[in-house]
């Protein structure tokens, strides 16, 4: 019993570090009925080009209704993302789109949301990984052949990936 009631009086642990930090880390963008949005670490208003060059340098963020604190950053992302598309050279073909709209409400949406985000991952990492490694693409005696192969038997089962033969069905 003397254990139960010295257990109850010690204080509870502090909250992890990490968490912690990485909430010190994000930055807080506010967005106003105005449609105007606000960036709170810098107390100025920002325009839709910062949040993407912030997106670009990798820097953490949260953006919220200024009204309602509801957190409303994928809305702002894929505000910058339908720019992005209308602007430049499109991304998306409209049969992909489509194709994406269809698994809206299909019982495969959730699994495929985690399928983009895990092969857009692994796509990212395998560019950064060849972007260090052309950097020693005139030095022979640090050129890693077995890097460039690994990358391209992994997309040689992607079908219509350019410079591949289509993938087995």
């Amino acid at each position: 019993m003397a254990t139960n009631a010295r257990r109850k009086t010690k204080p509870s642990p502090p909250p992890a570090a990490e968490p912690a930090a990485a909430a010190a880390r994000q930055r807080l963008l506010k967005k106003y009925p105005n449609r105007r949005l606000y960036d709170t670490h810098s107390s100025s208003y920002i325009t839709l080009q910062d949040v993407k060059d912030m997106v670009l340098q990798g820097q953490d963020f949260q953006v919220q209704d200024a009204k309602t604190a509801e957190d409303i950053t994928r809305s702002i992302l894929l505000q910058i993302i339908l720019e992005e598309e209308t602007d430049g050279v499109p991304m998306f073909s409209a049969p992909m789109l489509a194709n994406i709209i269809r698994f809206y409400g299909h019982a495969m949406q959730g699994l495929m949301g985690h399928y983009l985000e895990h092969n857009l991952q692994a796509f990212a990492d395998m560019q950064r990984q060849f972007t260090e490694q052309s950097k020693t693409l005139y030095d022979p005696r640090a050129f890693n052949t077995e890097a460039w192969g690994q990358w391209a038997k992994m997309f040689q089962s992607v079908p219509g990936f350019p410079g591949f033969p289509a993938g087995k069905k």
